[in-house]
Formats: structure tokens, C-alpha cells, sequence
């Protein structure tokens, strides 16, 4: 396969894996804040549809494109900011499987609250609070990635 149409491939994968999770993650959380369930529980639908939609598929696709580009340039893969993209990314990943497990449970909270015209029961809030929690390693992760696929650099080592 040509090794640009490849990296196009995966720079437009890290940016729709990174876009989607800020975006979806914004909209969520701020809209929770309503905590008016009729109009959180079609931006919670939306949020896990993207989240399958474009987060799933990415993040299974970006560590083969990734894994492929370094075979082809000739990188092993403990070469420092490649090894550390991939711990990271593991990290980011762990993350996101329970993430996805509490969107769905935000979803059908809100979901359920909303039929019955309440307001968000404080499982929400919980549920919430270790959603966002999940968040920032992910974030983080996500962000130093970034930084070592451009800069081929570890920016956490002497």
C-alpha cells in the first residue's frame, strides 16, 4: 500500500479518534449541567453513536496504520516515542472501554428520567463525575501522543 495514502490514513484517523473525544466529551458534559433530561438524553444518544461510530473504528485502526508506518520507515517498535505513544495509547484505550459502559448507562439514565418527566437522579451525577475522571488520562495521553508523532520525541524523558 503507498506509504502516504497510509499516513494520510492515520493522521485523519488520530484526528477523528481526538475530535470525536473532545467533541462528544464537551457536548456531554456541558449539557449534563442542564440537568434537564429531555435535553440531555438525545445529545447522550448522539455522544454513543459517535463514540461507535468513529472512536471504536479509530482505535482499532490507528495502531495498525501506526505499527505499518514504523515497519515501513524501518523503526522498531522500542524505538523511544514510538514505544511511548503505544504505552500511552494503551492507557487512553483502558480508558475508553468503561467510558463507553458509562455513556450508555448516561444515555439510558437520562433516557428513562426524561420519558418519565424527572430531572437527572443523582446515579447521573456519579456516573458522570467517573466519566469525566476517565477523561483526563485519556486526554493527556492522547495530547503527549500527538506531540511524539510530530516531533518524534519523548516529551517526558531527560
Amino acid at each position: 500500500m503507498d506509504l502516504i495514502l497510509v499516513k494520510y490514513l492515520h493522521v485523519l484517523s488520530s484526528t477523528l479518534l481526538f475530535g470525536t473525544g473532545i467533541g462528544t466529551a464537551f457536548y456531554l458534559f456541558f449539557v449534563s449541567w442542564t440537568r434537564d433530561a429531555r435535553v440531555v438524553a438525545p445529545v447522550a444518544r448522539l455522544v454513543v453513536a459517535a463514540d461507535w461510530i468513529f472512536t471504536a473504528t479509530t482505535i482499532v485502526f490507528q495502531p495498525l496504520s501506526g505499527f505499518y508506518l514504523a515497519h515501513r520507515m524501518g523503526l522498531h517498535w522500542t524505538t523511544p516515542w514510538i514505544f511511548w505513544s503505544t504505552v500511552l495509547f494503551v492507557i487512553a484505550a483502558l480508558c475508553w472501554l468503561p467510558v463507553v459502559w458509562l455513556q450508555i448507562r448516561l444515555r439510558d439514565i437520562a433516557v428513562d428520567a426524561a420519558q418519565d418527566g424527572r430531572e437527572l437522579p443523582p446515579a447521573y451525577a456519579s456516573h458522570l463525575g467517573a466519566w469525566a475522571a476517565l477523561g483526563v488520562p485519556a486526554l493527556v495521553s492522547f495530547l503527549a501522543i500527538f506531540y511524539m508523532m510530530v516531533s518524534r520525541q519523548v516529551p517526558f524523558a531527560g
